[in-house]
């Protein structure tokens, strides 16, 4: 296999250093992978919340939905969504800006009808906003006012103690990705893709002590 070729599949410029975390393809893709690209647009309370009178702590007028071109674990690229508050537009594209760039695969965003119409499981979704509470609370979850994103959730589960004695595990189905020091496609690390969060204003859950949330990215540190 030729560098050349690995360079042209995955449209790499010559001198670009290969990041942690990030994938590349080993043949030739159908279509040369495109230029990354974004955009914003406002939303409704339907479109926010599902109920237009659903009481949430964020005024529908204070989202945004942002609009990222990814790349997904087939090494396609693709245009997905996620929610967000306004404040938080920018540093949004730039961290997935950096996640393209490094070549990071992300498993689906929305519209999943799109991105991958087969799925059921909306648990593997990377995504912003969602009006809840905190698991097992009436504290309102930092997703609720648009400043935390949760990345790839099978791949970097939240765990409370220690597998396999632990006592909570979210999604249930992600056990097998409890072995952080596995680089699988999908996987966030320290020294790979949460960099491109860290340092664009977000604190990384897989820092934390009390319990590790590795999907988790919050401008507040919950």
């Amino acid at each position: 296999m030729r560098i050349a070729d690995l360079r042209e599949w995955n449209r790499l410029g010559k001198g670009y250093q290969l990041q942690v975390d990030g994938m590349l393809r080993l043949t030739a893709p159908a279509t040369p992978l495109p230029a990354w690209r974004t955009r914003t647009e406002t939303v409704t309370a339907t479109e926010a919340n599902g109920d237009p009178a659903k009481a949430c702590p964020v005024q529908p007028s204070d989202l945004r939905r942002i609009w990222v071109r990814y790349i997904d674990y087939q090494g396609v690229a693709r245009n997905g969504s996620l929610i967000m508050h306004r404040s938080m537009a920018v540093p949004t594209q730039r961290a997935f800006a950096k996640l393209y760039h490094w070549r990071f695969p992300i498993m689906v965003m929305q519209p999943i009808a799109v991105n991958m119409p087969t799925l059921t499981d909306k648990s593997v979704l990377t995504s912003g906003y969602e009006c809840r509470y905190v698991a097992g609370t009436t504290t309102w979850s930092q997703h609720s006012y648009g400043l935390a994103v949760d990345v790839n959730p099978r791949q970097n589960p939240m765990i409370r103690g220690s597998y396999p004695n632990h006592t909570y595990l979210d999604p249930p189905n992600s056990a097998t990705w409890l072995a952080r020091e596995r680089y699988w496609p999908g996987m966030v690390h320290a020294e790979g893709a949460a960099r491109a969060f860290t340092a664009n204003g977000f604190a990384w859950g897989g820092r934390w002590t009390t319990l590790l949330d590795y999907m988790h990215f919050s401008t507040t540190d919950r």
